[in-house]
C-alpha cells in the first residue's frame, strides 16, 4: 500500500533524514519519500498504522496536517 501524508515541521536536511530513519523503524515500511516543497510524505509498505506514522513524525520534530 501507499499513503500519502502531508507534513509540517523542519525543512533542513538533516531533519527530513530523521524523519525517514524514525519512519522506516516502523515494520512494515518499505519505501519513505519526502517533498519538503510541497509537504508531502509517501510512504510505501505494507501493515502499518496512520497513527504509528503520526508518532515517529513527532518523535523527528514533524507533524501531520489536517
Amino acid at each position: 500500500m501507499t499513503k500519502n501524508y502531508r507534513i509540517t515541521g523542519p525543512s533542513t536536511e538533516a531533519a527530513v533524514d530523521s524523519l525517514i530513519d524514525e519512519v522506516t523503524l516502523i515494520e512494515g515500511t518499505h519505501t519513505v519519500d519526502v517533498d519538503t516543497d510541497r509537504g508531502v510524505m509517501t510512504v510505501m509498505g505494507e501493515d502499518f498504522s496512520s497513527e504509528e506514522i503520526a508518532q515517529a513524525a513527532k518523535n523527528a520534530g514533524f507533524a501531520l496536517a489536517e
